[in-house]
């Protein structure tokens, strides 16, 4: 009879135990845990990667891990949002994300703008455009929407004539008239640098002009300036859009800290696009 006391006893504990450590378990975790939320964010390079790693200490501050991607061209960030291995990018304009969100069914949405790049059009041999010789090669990037953006810059310019838009982008096929012949090279967007030797002019950002050592100011012979639609842009999707860690990080990226960084350090490059 002792025996059966007894382990009726050392059951009770043992169930009282068991409870306790369900109770344990399952209650809910409070909002005073020092837990931080990881935030993945793709990008390229300067200064978008400067402006993340600028703002990464304020995040932390909020309990935020702001986790950069540096990928290598400019189709890896929107197939790594689109497939939610990152959260955000920040590496391009609306134009060029809608395009993207066009040819693969996606959802990406911009976020806030930046910044504007300087777009300009630079050569190695000549000091205008007006020396550029009949026939000149001129280099772009291949993309349907800086096409647009390209043509729209020489049009604007008055280097060569388009006809009225009538669909989302322009192409060659729009020019009505060119007056020197200029022939027009599609290029990979990473491969703009490069065609600097090779072509008598290329139209790029200040981003593929500044490794060479040059700037819209002192060395482009045309640039665009900040009345379009092409600032670089935070870039999330559609499901995660209103996340709080991507609205923080949206706040950080258009602080005074921010615009005094791009004012000192990109002043004629990189012009914010934020208030």
């Amino acid at each position: 009879m002792k025996k059966l006391v007894l382990l009726a006893a050392m059951l009770m504990l043992v169930l009282a135990a068991c409870g306790k450590e369900k109770d344990t378990n399952e209650a809910p975790k409070t909002e005073g845990t020092d837990e931080k939320v990881t935030l993945k964010v793709a990008s390229l390079i300067p200064p978008m990667t400067e402006i993340l790693e600028l703002v990464k200490p304020q995040l932390a501050e909020e309990g935020i891990d702001l986790e950069m991607v540096v990928l290598g061209d400019n189709v890896q960030p929107n197939t790594a949002l689109a497939a939610k291995e990152v959260d955000a990018n920040f590496f391009q304009h609306v134009p060029y994300m809608e395009e993207f969100n066009r040819n693969n069914d996606a959802n990406l949405v911009p976020i806030t703008p930046i910044y504007f790049a300087n777009y300009g059009v630079y050569a190695k041999d000549y000091s205008s455009m007006d020396e550029l010789p009949e026939g000149a090669v001129i280099a772009m990037a291949n993309d349907v929407s800086n096409i647009d953006r390209s043509l729209a810059l020489l049009a604007q310019q008055g280097v060569i004539t388009l006809k009225e838009k009538t669909d989302t982008y322009y192409t060659k096929a729009d020019i009505t008239d060119n007056p020197k012949n200029y022939t027009f090279e599609e290029v990979d967007l990473l491969m703009l640098a490069r065609m600097y030797d090779d072509a008598d002019a290329v139209i790029m950002t200040p981003a593929y002009a500044a490794p060479l050592g040059l700037t819209p100011k002192s060395d482009a012979l045309l640039t665009e300036g900040v009345e379009n639609d092409f600032a670089i842009t935070l870039i999330a999707r559609e499901d995660n859009k209103d996340w709080e860690p991507i609205q923080k990080l949206a706040k950080a990226m258009t602080s005074p800290e921010v615009r005094k960084f791009l004012e000192e350090n990109y002043d004629e490059t990189a012009i914010p696009a934020f208030e």
